[in-house]
């Protein structure tokens, strides 16, 4: 497995790639790898020849007040499980190298960073779209694949993709969950052992949620209420927002119909995660 740090070199060494006829994977993560990870470069490597992982904090995307001096790092631990997973090319690039001082350039998503995580943690989507737009134009032609975990990320990048006719292939994968059902995060190593417990309230919330969809209800906010009152019931568990939405727009619509995601943020203890589950109204 090789380990790049230089962005011209990750872009170098991909066109390689691609150049001999092979097709190529990639997978952006911040590191603190863990089996969800590892389930985005095992489907990348199945479905194309070479597969690249990006490991990169990005620090855009950290509002004021939040853990970036703490977020776990280990690069070594990473190499491990990129290796084993599958990975040909791992790029860890410092905060200079993908930005410079003379770096100018934003992407913001208007409307779709805009709201629910967006609303609560302000310039968060836009860090993460102006850091992905550049790791996406770095790696060029491939297929990128995003854990459905982080849902509105997922949303916001297919987006500028689009929109900027980025050659890229956006490829969502399942979220990977604990036996618990909590969803696998790497800031889930921050939980104390009372804190993990709770945090399962979160997939039992949502799931009450879609249960509550294909009973019947189509009201959206009798499924938040109830949604609300589950989490809220845990003395651990402070939330921030939860909502039913359109899975392409990220709006609420009046009615429920079609698929739908419940999505919600939340804090357990000082330790703050997002989930969300699909659900469909029956025809």
């Amino acid at each position: 497995m090789r380990v790049i740090e230089r962005a011209v070199e990750l872009s170098a060494t991909l066109d390689e790639q691609r150049s001999a006829g092979r097709t190529v994977g990639f997978v952006p993560t911040m590191g603190a790898l863990h089996d969800g990870h590892a389930s985005l470069i095992e489907r990348a490597a199945v479905e194309c020849d070479t597969v690249a992982v990006s490991i990169f904090v990005n620090p855009l995307q950290f509002v004021p007040g939040e853990d970036l001096a703490e977020y776990p790092r280990d690069l070594g631990a990473d190499l491990v499980v990129a290796e084993k997973a599958g990975a040909a090319v791992v790029f860890a690039p410092t905060a200079t190298e993908m930005f410079p001082d003379a770096s100018r350039t934003t992407v913001h998503v208007a409307g779709l960073g805009d709201v629910l995580e967006g609303a609560s943690r302000p310039g968060h989507f836009d860090g993460v779209a102006t850091a992905v737009t550049k790791l996406l134009a770095l790696a060029g032609r491939s297929r990128s694949y995003f854990g459905e975990k982080d849902f509105q990320q997922l949303v916001v990048v297919g987006r500028l993709v689009a929109d900027l006719s980025l050659p890229v292939e956006v490829v969502a994968c399942p979220t990977v969950r604990g036996s618990d059902g909590v969803a696998l995060s790497s800031r889930n190593r921050y939980l104390s052992v009372d804190e993990r417990e709770a945090a399962a309230v979160l997939h039992r919330a949502l799931r009450a949620g879609a249960a509550c969809v294909r009973a019947g209800e189509r009201d959206p906010g009798e499924v938040v209420d109830l949604v609300s009152a589950v989490v809220e019931a845990e003395p651990l568990v402070t939330l921030d927002y939860a909502a039913v939405v359109d899975p392409a727009t990220l709006a609420t619509p009046r009615t429920l119909a079609g698929e739908l995601r419940l999505v919600l943020g939340a804090r357990v203890g000082a330790t703050r995660l997002i989930d969300n589950v699909a659900v469909e109204v029956p025809r």
